[in-house]
This record gives C-alpha cells, sequence and structure tokens, in this order.
C-alpha cells in the first residue's frame, strides 16, 4: 500500500521517529545524499504561496538526487475542469511523489486516495504536518528527551496548533494551548491526541488565559493570528488576539531555559515582538532550516518505504 503523509496521523509515533532520526543524520551531512534516489521527481503544487516550503521540499528533493517540478494552479488543467482524480492517476505516471499545499484537508485526501505515489499535505487549513516534525527536531535538539517537556502553544489554534497536537500526543510532552474563545483547536484532533497521551505520556491542555499556558514552559511558540485565507479577518482578529502577544513579559513566566518557536512568516509587532523574535530565546531560524532535512527524510522514507538508511551519506 502506498504510504502517504496527510496528517501525522499517516505515519504515527513511529513514522515521526524514524522521520526524526534520518533528519538528524541528514543534517550532518547537510542534506548532500545525491546518490540516494537519483533519477526521482517530486511535483510541488502550490495552491497556496510559500517561501519555506518551496525551498525546503526543493532543496530536499535535489539533496537526494531528485528532480522538483514546482507546478502553480495556472499551470494545472485543474483550474480547467480536470478532475483531481484524474489529476492524481496522470502525475502518478510521471513522479515519484506529490507535494501540494493547499485550502481544503479534503482535496489533499482525494489525491491521495487516486495517486499511486506518495502525497504529502505540505500544508492545508487544518493540518501543517511537515511544520510540526521540523517543530519536534528543534524541540529534540535543544532538550534531547520529549518526557517532561511543556511546550505553550499561544494564539489561534489553527493548522499549525492541530499538528503540533497530534505530535505531542505520540511524543508524550504536554502541549498547553491557549486561544481566544471560540478559536480553539479541533476537539476531534485534541480528544485522539489525548488517547495517545494516555499511552506516551504528557498532556493536552485548553485554555484561554496566556500566562497559565507559559508559565513554566520549557517553550512558547506562536502563529500569525490571520492565515492565508483569512486576510478579511485581519482587523478583527487583530482586536480579538491583542492579548496574545508573546513579548518579553510572557517569556519571562516561561522556564528560564525556554525557547521561542514560530512557524513563519512573523507579523513583527502583532503575535511576538522583535526583542522575542530576535533575542537569545529564539530558534525560529533552526526551526526553518530544520523544515529542509525533515522533508527529505519523509521524502526517502516514503518513496523508498525503507526505515533505515545505511546508503544515505
Amino acid at each position: 500500500m502506498t504510504r502517504h503523509l496527510l496528517t501525522l496521523d499517516s505515519i504515527g509515533r513511529d513514522g515521526i521517529l524514524v522521520d526524526l532520526e534520518l533528519a538528524r543524520h541528514l543534517k550532518t551531512i547537510k542534506g548532500m545524499a545525491r546518490d540516494t534516489l537519483p533519477g526521482g521527481r517530486v511535483g510541488l503544487i502550490f495552491d497556496k504561496p510559500s517561501t519555506r516550503t518551496r525551498v525546503s521540499f526543493e532543496a530536499a528533493a535535489w539533496g537526494l538526487g531528485m528532480l522538483p517540478i514546482t507546478l502553480r494552479p495556472d499551470e494545472l488543467q485543474l483550474g480547467r475542469g480536470e478532475t483531481i482524480a484524474d489529476t492524481a492517476r496522470v502525475l502518478s505516471r510521471y513522479l515519484s511523489a506529490l507535494v501540494i499545499r493547499t485550502f481544503e484537508q479534503a482535496r489533499v485526501e482525494e489525491l491521495a486516495r487516486h495517486a499511486t505515489i506518495p502525497v504529502i499535505n505540505a500544508l492545508t487549513d487544518d493540518h501543517h504536518p511537515c511544520q510540526a516534525l521540523a517543530d519536534v527536531l528543534t524541540l529534540q535538539e535543544e532538550f534531547g528527551e520529549f518526557a517532561g517537556l511543556r511546550v505553550a502553544f499561544v494564539g489561534d489554534g489553527n493548522n499549525v496548533c492541530n499538528s503540533l497536537i497530534q505530535a505531542a500526543g505520540y511524543l508524550g510532552f504536554t502541549l498547553a494551548v491557549s486561544t481566544p474563545e471560540g478559536y480553539e483547536p479541533k476537539p476531534e484532533i485534541v480528544e485522539a491526541a489525548r488517547a495517545n497521551c494516555a499511552q506516551y505520556g504528557g498532556a493536552i491542555e485548553l485554555g484561554h488565559d496566556v500566562r497559565a499556558a507559559a508559565q513554566g514552559a520549557d517553550a512558547v511558540y506562536t502563529d500569525v493570528w490571520a492565515s492565508m485565507g483569512q486576510e478579511k479577518e485581519r482587523e478583527e482578529r487583530a482586536r480579538v488576539f491583542a492579548g496574545y502577544c508573546v513579548n518579553s513579559q510572557l517569556m519571562a513566566l516561561a522556564s528560564p531555559r525556554a525557547i521561542f518557536l514560530h512557524c513563519l512568516p512573523a507579523h513583527r509587532g502583532d503575535e511576538v515582538t522583535d526583542e522575542v523574535m530576535d533575542g537569545p530565546q529564539s530558534r525560529v531560524w533552526d526551526e526553518a532550516e530544520n523544515r529542509w532535512y525533515t522533508e527529505q527524510a519523509l521524502l526517502y522514507m516514503l518513496i523508498t518505504g525503507e526505515e533505515r538508511w545505511e546508503k544515505i551519506g
């Protein structure tokens, strides 16, 4: 059966741990493993604009010896009436894997149903599993073990938050989510993650008190208040989220060893201040770089079906 990454549930705890182990190895060789999958082709469909996702996936594919082929919506027949199913079938004849960054989760799932190659969710309105893999690699590099960690997520219970909740459930760290009322993460994702916490440890805490979430946290994480497709809500969201800015006062409530994380791009002065973003606790640039290695590991794992990589580097 073809393996996909639709959400972190697609690969589960074992897949996440394999990805992290391989990513750490790839980082030691700066992603240069060009004799690993020579001649492979990776399609990259971007219905939403991108900086980190596009460049990291292209670099990841090239580093494995593969050809990345980037496709904009106006370059595909999808916009002229071809079905998602037909697109999946034909692209499966050309490519080794297909990466898509889009709006509806259902769009990614339909591609996967009809594709005979791995389909990777590079962001939807509901999930951002590739970002979560880079996030947990950054946590692992900083702290070593996940057990006992407390991570505070402050802001919108969005796609990034949903995927981080899944990661916490599988890896056994505590995630304290603080959102305004009405902006909580999806309850079914929280419920499933809590069931995993019962097996692997950790906890998922939900609340609206940003200071309570940050208290004693080992990492404080935030994201933009208005994601792509929510531009018309920006003014209203700025009012609702006004008390959810990560500043030096909030970071002072966290653990003395606490780090700051952000999936980027950041709207400085809204969800985070310059002093935190550029300060000594910030790990946002390491986090962004880790997209490269975790995605490279993911491509290898899904395309080959292997969980060992003696051939790499």
